[in-house]
């Protein structure tokens, strides 16, 4: 069920957990369980708890339906709520991903950030929102507008982004340039089916290799934080007619060399636990100083949308 990387927490250095897990049409159950996985985790001694992307059901993007809506909630809601009553009670900060409404007819796939105390350290809206089959996150999901942020909680300076977020340098490097020392990345990925013998495991590497390169390149932590199980997008009965997606699970921490600290299966709930170590940020970026080679006068032209056209 669980994995832990044991070692000391001197010197500001804090523990992070990941919590994979599988999420079933019931979304009481699904928060139920949330709730227990932030309890087990904390007395596994993190002090910063992400979950999945969306955890309160299963994944319902796989089509467009106007009546899913009902879903979201406002933040301050009852799912924030009682997410931050687990912080509050067992005194451990977590990262819970929302369906929010902000505001009749408008949504967001939202993370908000609570500290410790149970107190809203605040919320990151998903910058990037995909459109693809089986993720039609676009017909439900307005683009977040809080910018790249870092959070600064009790335990530690944390960054947050969000699943289609991960393949973005651009908000990797501007969340890590706000005093990250962590970047969590509450994540719903998965297979096609009829995809996974073919393309499966070369899926999975460009994922994880993907998030491992912002751990280099900014020199910090990378956490991935993915579901697993075979869904249909089923919410209270209602499911997707076909083969559903295969969530892949392997969420992992990374170090700021990119090595790969602690990996969940592929198949299985698990809880991931390791520790923020800011004395191997300090070392590394002082190895590879690529923050400080960086020509930030050069680079106004990544505002554009192509350049090929002006050559």
């Amino acid at each position: 069920m669980s994995r832990a990387i044991n070692r000391d927490t001197a010197n500001g250095n804090f523990r992070v957990a990941l919590v994979q897990m599988s999420c079933s049409p019931d979304p009481a159950a699904n928060l139920d369980k949330a709730a227990d996985r932030v309890r087990e985790a904390a007395r596994m001694g993190a002090q910063v708890v992400c979950l999945p992307e969306l955890f309160q059901t299963q994944y319902f993007c796989q089509r467009e339906e106007h009546a899913l809506f009902d879903l979201a909630e406002s933040i301050p809601g009852p799912g924030s709520a009682r997410m931050a009553a687990v912080a509050r009670e067992e005194k451990v900060a977590v990262v819970a991903s929302l369906f929010e409404r902000r505001a009749p007819g408008l949504y967001h796939n939202t993370a908000a950030v609570l500290e410790e105390d149970g107190s809203l350290a605040g919320i990151y809206r998903k910058m990037h929102i995909p459109d693809d089959p089986l993720y039609y996150e676009k017909f439900y999901f307005a683009p977040g507008d809080t910018g790249f942020r870092s959070f600064r909680l009790h335990a530690g300076t944390i960054g947050v982004l969000v699943c289609w977020d991960q393949w973005y340098p651009e908000g990797a490097r501007l969340t890590a340039l706000q005093g990250a020392n962590v970047l969590f990345y509450p994540t719903a990925i998965g297979w096609h089916p009829s995809e996974k013998a073919e393309f499966g495991e070369a899926q999975y590497s460009a994922w994880q290799t993907m998030q491992r390169a912002h751990a280099i390149a900014n020199g910090v932590f990378v956490a991935a934080v993915n579901r697993v199980g075979h869904e249909h997008g089923d919410v209270r009965g209602n499911r997707v007619p076909g083969d559903g997606l295969e969530f892949w699970g392997g969420s992992f921490l990374a170090d700021p060399f990119g090595r790969v600290l602690a990996q969940a299966a592929h198949d299985r709930e698990e809880i991931l636990i390791g520790e923020v170590d800011l004395r191997l940020i300090e070392e590394t970026r002082r190895n590879w100083p690529f923050l400080r080679d960086r020509r930030i006068d050069a680079y106004a032209p990544i505002t554009q949308r192509f350049l090929g056209e002006n050559k």
